[in-house]
């Protein structure tokens, strides 16, 4: 992963933040998980030292990606994810951090993960014909897939 660790490919999933610790309808199968809030693939580009660039997306949609990242421990990124889905604009911010390496651990059983929260950022409409409303927040994970 170079000097920068979040260049490449993440697979994302991000689950709204509902408490109740019943298992929803859908069981373990997340295409029916009412929890389920976004899945998709971050693609983060090769850019200066403080930037972050790159697309997340999926079936049917795609947005672009600008923010920052930064030194420390745990390192963090801050993005913002733009772009016309179904002729509408989508926005959403994002706040991550690396999830640092287990000293009980090694490569062959810990993956790089970025764990965060996202929020929409402003209203679009929703795949069922009612708007998706501005102010959600869910809280995300992204496991390193690659290059």
């Amino acid at each position: 992963m170079k000097d920068n660790p979040f260049v490449g490919k993440w697979t994302y999933r991000s689950f709204l933040n509902d408490p109740n610790l019943a298992i929803p309808s859908g069981g373990g199968d997340p295409n029916v998980n009412p929890l389920l809030f976004g899945y998709g693939t971050i693609v983060i580009e090769e850019a200066a030292p403080d930037l972050l660039t790159g697309t997340i997306g999926g079936d049917g949609w795609s947005l672009r990606l600008h923010g920052s990242r930064a030194y420390g421990s745990p390192m963090q990124v801050r993005f913002q994810g733009k772009g016309i889905v179904s002729g509408s604009e989508w926005i959403y911010d994002y706040i991550g951090w690396l999830v640092p390496v287990w000293p009980n651990s090694d490569a062959t059983k810990q993956r790089a993960a970025i764990v965060g929260s996202v929020t929409r950022t402003i209203p679009h409409p929703s795949g069922n014909g009612g708007v998706a409303p501005a102010g959600v927040v869910a809280s995300f994970y992204a496991v390193y897939a690659g290059k």
